[in-house]
């Protein structure tokens, strides 16, 4: 039986943007930036789809989920990050470390289930609409939503437990700005072949499946949208279905380009840069996305800025 020597060791030492060393300020004023707007943005957003009844749809119902998700995503990782980049103290508990890969993990599969889920209710509405509210009734979309939540904190839960059994002998240093499951397998010095395979299948079942049902969903979609004569109605179909499509462009783009980009010399400096992309620029546009591209949830915020005025 092999001897662990830094066994004993209870924390790690996150690395994440070190090479900036000269530019700490601006980098902590960017992440301070990027997350008072997330969280600012993303609970607005769900104000507001609460307090008007007009915005009480599957769509919305759904883009709130997101919301609340989103808020997650980023505080699992950009507190932790802004306080490295303020105090220069990069170290983090292994119990930080696990609690940080859990909230993560959680947060984007849930992100996933929910975008898919959003791809089937703009399936249905645009193929389906005469079936639309015998399909996407209340308890069919309560369904989807608690289904989305409870498979991502199953799925979030097992690959950590999975995580928290491993040993770290070698190196306590993460190359990255947060506890991912990815980097964490490669820094552990235990025979990780049948986790690798596992997550494997994990990430086909999880990610690629729902991203091809979207895919799919959003192929039909488009060839409905041009079997329709008038260009107003296919005007204004395609534009029902441009904001969902904006925010799944924004989640996997930075997500494949990390995945099918090749290896160099500045790669582990590359990936940082691209999954801060995906963490934190991200869900900072998903609320001006849907703001700014949708009359309706501009119209319901003019109405809630009008009633405050007013005080009515």
């Amino acid at each position: 039986m092999n001897y662990c020597e830094n066994a004993t060791l209870n924390y790690f030492y996150i690395l994440g943007f070190s090479y900036f060393n000269t530019e700490q300020i601006l980098l902590s004023l960017g992440i301070m930036i990027m997350y008072s707007l997330t969280i600012v943005g993303n609970l607005v957003i769900t104000m507001v789809i609460g307090l008007v009844p007009n915005l009480h749809t599957p769509m919305y119902f759904f883009l709130c989920n997101l919301a609340i998700s989103d808020v997650i995503y980023v505080s699992s990782s950009l507190p932790k990050l802004l306080s490295i980049t303020i105090t220069q103290d990069n170290r983090i508990s292994f119990a930080g470390c696990i609690s940080q890969m859990y909230f993560y993990l959680f947060s984007v599969a849930c992100d996933i289930f929910i975008l898919t889920s959003m791809a089937g209710d703009r399936y249905v509405a645009i193929c389906r609409p005469l079936q639309y509210t015998l399909i996407m009734n209340r308890r069919v979309c309560a369904t989807m939503s608690a289904l989305c939540w409870i498979f991502s904190a199953v799925n979030s839960l097992l690959l950590t437990l999975l995580t928290s059994g491993l040993e770290f002998c070698h190196s306590h240093e993460i190359s990255h700005f947060l506890c991912d499951l990815k980097t964490m397998t490669a820094l552990s010095s235990s025979d990780t072949t049948s986790r690798e395979i596992f997550m494997l299948i994990e990430d086909i079942i999880f990610a690629f499946v729902p991203f091809l049902l979207t895919i799919a969903s959003y192929v039909q979609i488009i060839s409905t949208i041009l079997k329709i004569r008038s260009s107003e109605k296919r005007l204004k179909a395609f534009s029902s279905c441009t904001s969902h499509l904006t925010t799944v462009i924004l989640f996997y783009a930075p997500v494949l380009i990390l995945y099918m980009k090749p290896e160099s010399e500045y790669s582990k400096e590359q990936d940082n840069l691209i999954s801060l992309l995906y963490v934190a620029v991200v869900p900072m546009l998903n609320p001006f996305v849907y703001s700014l591209r949708n009359k309706d949830v501009l119209v319901a915020v003019r109405k809630l800025n009008a009633r405050n005025f007013f005080g009515t």
